[in-house]
């Protein structure tokens, strides 16, 4: 890394960036597409993130989409990804094994392909395919976590700046902030109905994760990455994976201007033991301050046949609020002005898509999430950094922190970071 990454100047300056509002309103028009004219989509990834990216968009009420590319790093998830999708909508894919791509450059002839790239790989790789995107004045929807690394996000970050120069659209896979039931709630927070924010809290907690089994002739580097959310350089831990949607609400109740200072916490092993069980924690805590000394806590736990939940709750000096993921659960605020959320008449993941496009489309202002989801990403990365070593780490020293690995290098013959023992088990990060 340069030396401009580890100046102060660069860190005000890119926190800055982290610190603004979610869709910076520039009225200029767009790149692509007014009025009527067809959106030719692009997938890179076509898990099952991905594929759900494509159902989303097309029921989103934009009727002129045409997913036209698609590229993953195993060409059979390629081949069947497309399938599925031409299975259930018809006409409007028009993949060919011409436009079918795999491998890890892939996502190049996707992007050269298409208006619009959807981004659902493992998190390792979004940056720089985010910035291969933006470079070539594509429109994107990024699937959240935005990066895996510190230096992912100041990546990130400065894409971020480029999109919105260059009037790119992008939004990204914190659906929560598109539920009409989260965002009335978060409203009536910023207008006070708890009164001044005290306290909040980012519980997401589950059951195990997924884990695909090891085959005959697999090389290491293609057993992790068909694995890949069991290992930190590639997914950053399940606190980045999946908490991150609750501390992305948690930190939007507390002000999207602010940014937590510093954290510490504690987590480890107790079930994942097993052979091939790569090397994350299965539950982790952490505490956040905030500059006037507020505190956020964070959960994350994935045990079988435990108490499960997913929800933010905030506490205020008039009351609380309980804020269940994307207004599946509970969605109310208690105390001086009882409130609870009434029910969804439009999906948030539609609202998603169909914001992307009239984004797009001119018919509503310029949409940028990167800043939030930049945010979120990094505070999700500053708490597993601070469990994992046993410091009270400063945001502004994990923000510096260097690159693991370049994933613009990562070929299927790169040895990964991490390796397994004789017993085929991993070496996880051992706080102190």
């Amino acid at each position: 890394m340069t030396n401009k990454h580890n100046s102060r100047r660069d860190f005000l300056k890119k926190s800055a960036i982290l610190a603004g509002v979610a869709a910076t309103a520039n009225l200029a028009m767009p790149v692509h597409a007014a009025g009527g004219e067809k959106l030719r989509l692009g997938l890179v990834g076509c898990g099952g993130r991905g594929r759900g990216a494509v159902v989303d968009a097309m029921g989103c009420g934009e009727a002129n989409l045409e997913l036209v590319a698609v590229c993953d790093i195993f060409k059979e998830n390629a081949v069947s990804g497309a399938d599925v999708l031409k299975g259930e909508f018809g006409d409007r894919v028009t993949v060919t094994p011409e436009t079918t791509f795999d491998g890890f450059d892939g996502y190049k002839k996707v992007i050269a392909a298409s208006d619009v790239v959807f981004l659902c790989t493992p998190q390792l790789f979004r940056p720089m395919m985010l910035k291969a995107a933006i470079e070539a004045n594509k429109h994107v929807f990024c699937e959240k976590p935005v990066a895996a690394d510190a230096a992912g996000v100041r990546s990130v970050l400065e894409s971020a700046a480029k999109a919105k120069e260059k009037n790119l659209s992008v939004v990204t896979g914190l659906v929560n902030r598109y539920s009409t039931r989260v965002r009335e709630a978060v409203e009536r927070i910023h207008d006070g109905k708890i009164g001044s924010v005290v306290t909040a809290r980012a519980d997401r907690m589950g059951g195990p994760l997924w884990t695909r089994n090891r085959l005959d002739g697999d090389t290491e580097m293609i057993y992790q990455m068909r694995n890949w959310v069991n290992f930190d350089w590639i997914s950053s831990d399940y606190i980045n994976d999946v908490t991150i949607h609750q501390l992305d609400v948690a930190m939007w109740c507390i002000g999207d201007e602010l940014t937590p200072v510093r954290a510490f916490g504690t987590g480890g092993r107790l079930v994942r033991t097993g052979k091939d069980t790569g090397d994350l924690y299965d539950s982790m805590a952490v505490v956040y301050e905030y500059a006037d000394g507020r505190p956020l806590y964070a959960f994350s736990r994935q045990i079988p046949q435990t108490y499960g939940v997913g929800s933010a709750f905030v506490t205020g000096n008039l009351g609380h609020a309980e804020i269940g993921n994307v207004g599946w659960g509970k969605v109310a605020l208690y105390g001086a002005n009882p409130y609870e959320a009434s029910k969804a008449t439009v999906a948030a993941n539609h609202l998603q898509h169909a914001t992307l496009y009239k984004s797009i489309r001119g018919t509503i202002p310029y949409v940028n999430n990167l800043p939030y989801t930049a945010k979120a990403t990094m505070a999700a990365i500053l708490g597993k950094m601070a469990t994992c070593s046993g410091t009270l780490m400063t945001w502004e020293d994990a923000f510096k922190a260097e690159q693991l690995i370049d994933p613009a290098t990562i070929t299927w013959d790169t040895v990964p970071p991490t390796l397994p023992d004789a017993n085929g088990q991993y070496k996880i990060a051992v706080p102190g």
